[in-house]
């Protein structure tokens, strides 16, 4: 036999197989259509049905060729609903909205603290910083108490009663430090600073009780001349020295940088 002859028989030959490259794309298609349905969508349990008896239907009514594939996936459309589920939003986005607003209600009380002692603010003897560990007042021990005594001036009264109606209604934690100057201290009623910031610390503590504070929130602690902000050396510095810190847990120490509140 010739060779024209061979190339004309295997010319004619016919891959009667070729219905598997169709039917192999129709099957990945699917596939695929199903993961990217389960990845975005939820199927109840009808409709899922559903869906199980329209593909069993396609299966057993496939015929050899491309065109089969196209008519099973038609059926499938028509008779199935994919429910959208609402979108959620990660458990880490919802963490950093609650602190956002854990922290503006923080700010806000600040400012509402700053407002209330405001003509002291403008005198210098009282400050109020956000810091790591939240809101801190700084009050100086002379608009509190007389030179060497715990007990609060009539006008300090008033002022820190305003600062617990201010704090009453939050639920954040409040630390009331009482701190001395390194001027030694010793009589009947306080051996030393550390008693005398000690019973300032308290002094507030239960004034704030008395206006409504929910004493579970509150802390008293004395560190007489251990914590001081100047230096001790001079009057200025020890004047400033003696104080009482009020301190606004915020208990998420994220951000470490002082800055000043203002009203603005």
């Amino acid at each position: 036999m010739s060779r024209s002859g061979r190339r004309h028989q295997e010319e004619e030959h016919e891959n009667h197989e070729r219905w598997l490259v169709s039917y192999a794309d129709f099957i990945t298609l699917l596939f695929a259509f199903f993961v990217v349905m389960y990845a975005l969508s939820s199927i109840n349990e009808g409709k899922y049905r559903i869906m199980s008896d329209s593909i069993s239907s396609a299966f057993r009514s496939i015929p050899g060729s491309s065109s089969g594939a196209q008519v099973a996936v038609n059926t499938i459309n028509s008779q199935l609903s994919i429910a959208i589920p609402a979108k959620r939003l990660p458990p880490n986005v919802k963490t950093d909205t609650a602190q956002a607003a854990k922290r503006d209600r923080l700010r806000n009380t600040a400012k509402d603290i700053n407002k209330a002692l405001a003509p002291l603010v403008d005198e210098g003897k009282v400050t109020v910083t956000e810091g790591a560990l939240g809101i801190t007042v700084d009050i100086n021990a002379s608009v509190l108490f007389a030179p060497g005594d715990a007990r609060l001036d009539l006008g300090a009264v008033r002022a820190l009663a305003a600062v617990a109606q201010i704090l009453a209604p939050t639920d954040f934690p409040i630390i009331v430090e009482g701190h001395t100057d390194n001027t030694p201290i010793s009589t009947p009623q306080f051996p030393s600073n550390w008693e005398l910031s000690g019973m300032r610390a308290s002094s507030v503590v239960r004034l704030f009780i008395e206006s409504g504070v929910d004493g579970r929130r509150l802390t008293a602690t004395g560190y007489a001349d251990q914590r001081p902000l100047a230096d001790n050396a001079t009057p200025d510095g020890r004047q400033r020295n003696r104080r009482v810190a009020i301190t606004i847990e915020s208990r998420n120490p994220d951000n470490a940088v002082e800055v000043q509140i203002s009203d603005n």
